[in-house]
């Protein structure tokens, strides 16, 4: 696997503090490995921007989740000689009640509901997970997931979702295998 990270290593740091003069040995040792990435993010692609506008509570109470919101990752100069795929890992903060789905940030008024991703095909993208990978093209690539509002279980049995703006923040990451 094509890995696009540095490994750092390094021994022992020590020190003395003395009146003479003191050879220091080599003991930090650095290496890592420079790859080429087969694609670039395309430049409005590094934010990914999901407004649910508003939901009714009924609904959510009706259905449990909402439907999925499309996001898309653009990718611009492929080279599909390097790798002819790429996998998405969404990163976040999770709650153990439903787990997989990302937590609201904590200043979100709104309470009983967590944010689900799933694939176009409706097949979950669990937090903190890599996805199946998706195949590039030379040139430009899309990457296209789905995001939802899923009431958390207890909310739904208790009838105790929360109204109230929320928000949530995560974070993707690329991998090309």
């Amino acid at each position: 696997m094509k890995a696009l990270s540095t490994y750092i290593s390094g021994g022992g740091l020590l020190v003395l503090i003395s009146a003479s003069p003191v050879k220091a040995a080599e003991n930090v040792h650095l290496h890592g490995t420079l790859v080429s990435e087969p694609c670039k993010i395309a430049t409005q692609g590094d934010t990914l921007m999901a407004d649910f506008g508003g939901v009714p509570d009924k609904y959510l109470y009706l259905n449990q989740r909402t439907h999925g919101q499309m996001l898309r990752v653009d990718l611009v100069d492929c080279n599909i000689s390097i790798s002819k795929s790429v996998k998405i890992t969404i990163n976040g903060i999770g709650n153990g009640k439903l787990p997989g789905l990302l937590a609201l940030n904590q200043d979100s008024t709104a309470t009983g509901i967590l944010i689900g991703f799933e694939s176009t095909e409706g097949q979950p993208l669990p937090l903190n997970e890599a996805s199946n990978t998706f195949p590039l093209q030379n040139g430009a690539s899309s990457l296209a997931i789905k995001t939802y509002i899923q009431a958390e279980p207890d909310a739904l049995k208790n009838k105790t979702i929360g109204r109230g703006e929320f928000n949530a923040i995560a974070t993707f990451r690329l991998d090309y295998p």
